[in-house]
Order: C-alpha cells, then sequence, then structure tokens
C-alpha cells in the first residue's frame, strides 16, 4: 500500500510565488491540511477545481483547512493560472514531468502509443480518446450534465453576474432562469463556465502547457489532520472526475468530525 503522508512529506517542488524550491507539506496553524495533486494546469479539472475552492472559501476558513497544490507546469504555468483562478500563489507548487503524480501512482489516462507520431502528438490523440470515453469513465456523463443541468447541484452564476471572455457575447446570469429556474444547476449554466475555461486555455495555450507530454494524467485528493493522518483521498480515473461526487466537489468536507472516527 502506498504510504501518501511519507511521499508527500518528503516532496519538494518549486513554489508559484517566489520561484523557490519548498516542501509542499509543512507544519500549518490550521485543523487541516488539503493537498491537490492537479492535473495539467490548463486541464478543465483543475481550473474547474479551483472555481470551487475559490466558491467555498469562507467555508474552508471557517473549517480551518489549509490548501495546497501541485499541478503540471512551469512557474509561468503556475502565474497564469493563479492569476485567473484567483488560487493563492504561495500555496501552488509545479511539477513539469508530473513525478509526485508517478510517486503517488495516480492514472496516467490513456498511453497508447501509436506508430509515427511523436510524444506529444500521441498525448493529444490519447486525451481526444478520453474526451469520448474511451479510458475516462463518466467523462461523457459529465460533459452532457453540463448541458442539461443538474438538480443535485447548487445555482453556479448569480443572476447579476455577467460572464465574459467566451466566443459568446457577455451573458448575465439571470438569463439561465430561462432555461429552467432558480437554485439549481440549471442547463447550459456549467457548460458556459467551461467553454469560458476553455477560451481562457486555448488563448494561452503555450503558457498553460509547456509541455503536451503530460496532457492524459489525472490527479488526487488527500486530506491530512494537523498530526498528519490521512482522512479522505480520491484518486481520479477521467477526465472531469477530479471528485467522488462532481455535484458538489467538496461534499466530502461538510462532515469533518465523521473522517475523525
Amino acid at each position: 500500500m502506498i504510504d501518501v503522508y511519507s511521499i508527500l512529506s518528503q516532496t519538494e517542488c518549486l513554489r508559484t510565488s517566489d520561484g523557490e524550491v519548498a516542501p509542499v507539506f509543512t507544519k500549518h496553524n490550521k485543523s487541516y491540511l488539503l493537498i491537490l495533486i492537479l492535473s495539467q494546469l490548463g486541464d478543465f479539472d483543475s481550473l474547474e477545481y479551483a472555481w470551487w475552492l475559490k466558491r467555498e472559501s469562507q467555508m474552508l476558513k471557517e473549517r480551518e483547512i489549509e490548501v495546497r497544490a501541485v499541478g503540471i507546469g512551469d512557474r509561468d504555468s503556475g502565474l497564469k493560472f493563479c492569476d485567473y483562478t484567483g488560487f493563492p500563489a504561495e500555496n501552488l507548487f509545479v511539477d513539469p514531468e508530473a513525478e509526485i503524480h508517478q510517486r503517488l501512482e495516480l492514472y496516467s489516462g490513456l498511453t497508447w502509443k501509436f506508430p509515427f507520431l511523436s510524444i506529444e502528438q500521441n498525448a493529444w490523440l490519447n486525451l481526444m480518446l478520453m474526451c469520448a470515453g474511451i479510458g475516462s469513465p463518466g467523462t461523457l456523463g459529465e460533459v452532457f450534465r453540463g448541458y442539461t443541468g443538474d438538480r443535485q447541484a447548487p445555482q453556479l452564476i448569480e443572476d447579476e453576474t455577467v460572464i465574459r471572455d467566451t466566443p459568446l457575447p457577455p451573458l448575465k446570469g439571470s438569463m439561465f432562469k430561462l432555461a429552467g429556474g432558480r437554485c439549481f444547476q440549471r442547463p447550459f449554466e456549467l457548460a458556459t463556465l467551461r467553454l469560458r475555461n476553455m477560451t481562457e486555455v486555448l488563448s494561452n495555450w503555450n503558457t498553460y502547457v509547456p509541455n503536451a507530454a503530460y496532457l492524459t494524467q489525472r490527479g488526487g485528493t488527500f486530506l491530512f489532520n494537523s498530526e498528519g493522518k490521512l482522512l479522505y483521498q480520491h484518486r481520479d480515473r477521467a477526465i472531469l472526475g477530479f471528485a467522488e461526487n462532481m455535484s458538489r466537489p467538496l461534499s466530502f468536507l461538510t462532515a469533518l468530525s465523521q473522517h475523525e472516527v
């Protein structure tokens, strides 16, 4: 069995804020430490996970949860990611060759090798196959959920919010009421946020993805208490599968007392 604590406590990566190589797992003054091993920083999963963390920032503060993340990329990738998502640069580390992912034995995604293609071209083709659901269970259903809506998920866009920076004209959040109402994830709501993320990444592709060889690599979530005990883990098995409950990705934090049992 993999000793997650030992691996993470011995891991050093480049810290985005100052470019220094520093330990990922260090002492903190919070009750819990949530370590996210992200995929590529330009990946749908990484950007969407960061969006949820920002949305639930008050809950994380109230429950005294320190969040740190390691993503695939370089410092420029990290700075761009933090600028776009609002994730604190001092808590984001980068791993250009996904070494921590390999040590933790996280799912590498499809790695089929096709003749006459470069490493990057193979990664692209494997990524496209995973987007079609091959070697990526649940991805197609999750894509469709973004369009059809989800009554188990909260409303994602407030009525007065204006969604910009997509190929579409600016869209006010109140428009989604026409697709189904309020107080739950309406049809096209999540798909619109994902479209904005996609537009951001494609507009800055070389910054977000300096090395396309690791496009299919998936990540993981690890929650520790103040003594370093692993309370919860989730290992991604698919694109758009960064959480056990994608309707409410941080729901595993809502009953922390149960994790302690």
